[in-house]
């Protein structure tokens, strides 16, 4: 039987990030029930990093992450983790006032926000449609995030401190034995003094499976469409499409055009699919802000976003539980959180004082913590 100190239960982008910091103190395994990593969520995101438009909590998460972006360990990838893109805001007629709003409000935090009157916004982007963008500003503080490089080289860190990463494992049962849990999986019996759930959209099963109760972990489907651009139009100048109130979002995407309606469904977990109508809204909104004709539909996929019951992500030990830790909730900012979300967790699975980036920002753990949602 294989033991480990702590065994990581999923292999996306927030198991293999905590696998990666924890590694270097403890041994470490990541199961994963699928025959890929980063299946389900991760490989499916539209891979934006933003330091702000979220909660208080996560854009200090993404401010801690940002030095881990631009300066990740050496050997850690060799390519820059991070390609500026910046974002235009548009709002149509109706809306002018809810843009007011939301453009005074993020000038207050980032001055360097540039309000472009329509005209200037349909030279920087050729394919917006004049008739629709009544208002717009240029955020440059939107970028790409190169997530499979991303997702790599936290496999490597890992793998290079001796954890193993185990592909279609999925767990059949969970016992304890003495001061550890035996995993039976479908690859083996496993032995772990520690088991941390980072699975998703499947978090609270997995937690059943364990006896700790289910903290209201529910995923959303999301769903995007790629197109193609028309003739002469560049994608790589291209800068993000986001509607005033995400009613949509557009960006390019492997030389098309990225979609999605921002949708946030929700689902049980599982293999999601696009529905139709959802595709269909996604191509609504490339013809109607756009002057793109939607004649063919290049790809369609949705994604799993799964979140707790205040939108914030959860990390620390089940109340009362020294054997069970959570990993989940991350929402839709998994990935641009991972390096700061990864680090939280391992400090306190090894109960070290946090980096002082935390403590600048005045992070406090227990604003993640699962007891929050004790009753």
């Amino acid at each position: 039987m294989r033991k480990y100190d702590v065994v990581i239960i999923g292999g996306g982008i927030a198991g293999l990030s905590l696998a990666h910091f924890l590694s270097q103190h403890r041994s470490v395994a990541v199961i994963e029930r699928e025959n890929a990593l980063g299946y389900h969520s991760t490989g499916r995101s539209a891979a934006e990093f933003v330091l702000r438009y979220n909660a208080p909590e996560v854009c200090a998460l993404a401010r801690i992450a940002k030095d881990f972006f631009d300066r990740p360990p050496q050997g850690f990838t060799d390519v820059p983790l991070l390609k500026q893109r910046g974002g235009v805001m548009i709002a149509s007629a109706n809306k002018i006032g809810r843009f007011e709003t939301v453009l005074a409000e993020e000038r207050a935090l980032a001055p360097e926000i540039e309000r472009l009157t329509p005209e200037e916004a349909v030279s920087r982007i050729p394919i917006l449609k004049p008739e629709y963008v009544a208002a717009a500003y240029y955020d440059p503080n939107f970028w790409d995030i190169e997530v499979e490089n991303l997702l790599q080289g936290y496999l490597r860190g890992a793998r290079r401190n001796g954890s193993d990463v185990l592909e279609r494992h999925e767990i059949l049962s969970a016992e304890r034995d003495g001061g550890a849990w035996i995993l039976t999986t479908a690859g083996g019996e496993i032995s772990a003094k520690v088991v941390v759930n980072a699975a998703g959209a499947w978090a609270d099963p997995v937690a059943a499976l364990f006896g700790v109760d289910p903290i209201g972990i529910v995923p959303h489907r999301r769903t995007a469409i790629t197109v193609d651009l028309p003739d002469g139009v560049d994608a790589t100048t291209l800068p993000e499409i986001n509607e005033i109130d995400e009613d949509f979002y557009m960006k390019p995407e492997g030389g098309r055009l990225l979609a999605s309606p921002a949708d946030a469904t929700p689902c049980e977990p599982s293999d999601v699919q696009p529905e139709e109508i959802d595709v269909a809204w996604a191509a609504h909104y490339v013809e109607e802000a756009t002057t793109i004709s939607v004649r063919r539909i290049a790809k369609s996929w949705a994604g799993l976003r799964s979140f707790s019951a205040d939108k914030l992500p959860v990390v620390g030990f089940a109340p009362g539980r020294s054997d069970f830790f959570w990993l989940a909730g991350q929402g839709g900012y998994g990935i641009l959180t991972s390096p700061s979300l990864g680090q939280l967790a391992a400090n306190l699975l090894i109960d070290t004082p946090l980096p002082e980036a935390f403590r600048r920002e005045a992070l406090d753990p227990r604003s993640f913590s699962p007891a929050r949602f004790q009753k």
